[in-house]
Formats: structure tokens, C-alpha cells, sequence
């Protein structure tokens, strides 16, 4: 698992390696709630190219920095999902909020 983070102009681009999981969902959360909370962003942009599984743990991370995000009055993007993560990204629902690319 790998967060890395980079900020520039308002907003703020987490790029995810790994899996997302039980194990490894707590330390990301952390991480990206942590960077949000010290730089305010406008806009969180999750990038997912690099993940290679996802359980509901990352459902529960994205609805986690939407709900943020919100709080904050800012948006959220996620960006570059893999092919293999759309049909759990559909049936969650999550599309609906329109915060996918």
C-alpha cells in the first residue's frame, strides 16, 4: 500500500498503489484526511490507476473523503479507475453522486 500526495493551487491529488482492504484502508484514510484537514483544498482528486484490488473498504474511503470534502465545501474527483473496479463502483451506487471521471 502507497499514498502519495501532491498539492498545487487549491487542489490536491492522492494517487493510490496497492490494494485497498480492511488492512490497508485505515492507514490511506488517515493519511488523506490528515493532508485535507492541514491544506483545506478546494478539490480532492483520487487517483485509482494503481490499484490492483478493492474490497467495500474502498467504497467506505471514498464515501469517507466525499462526505469530508463536503464538510469543508470543497468537491472530490476519482479519477483513472481500472476497468476491473467499475462493476463494484456501479453497483455501490456511487456513480450516482457524480463524482467519478
Amino acid at each position: 500500500m502507497a499514498v502519495r500526495i501532491s498539492s498545487n493551487d487549491g487542489v490536491m491529488t492522492v494517487f493510490l498503489e496497492g490494494d485497498i482492504d480492511h488492512h490497508t484502508a485505515k492507514e490511506m484514510r488517515e493519511t488523506i484526511d490528515l493532508n485535507v484537514n492541514k491544506s483545506n483544498p478546494n478539490l480532492l482528486n483520487i487517483d485509482f490507476e494503481k490499484i490492483q484490488f478493492m474490497d467495500s473498504s474502498g467504497i467506505g474511503l471514498i464515501m469517507g473523503r466525499y462526505k469530508l470534502m463536503n464538510s469543508i465545501g470543497g468537491k472530490i474527483k476519482i479519477i483513472n479507475i481500472p476497468n476491473r473496479l467499475e462493476k463494484m463502483i456501479k453497483l455501490s451506487g456511487l456513480i450516482q453522486l457524480g463524482i467519478f471521471e
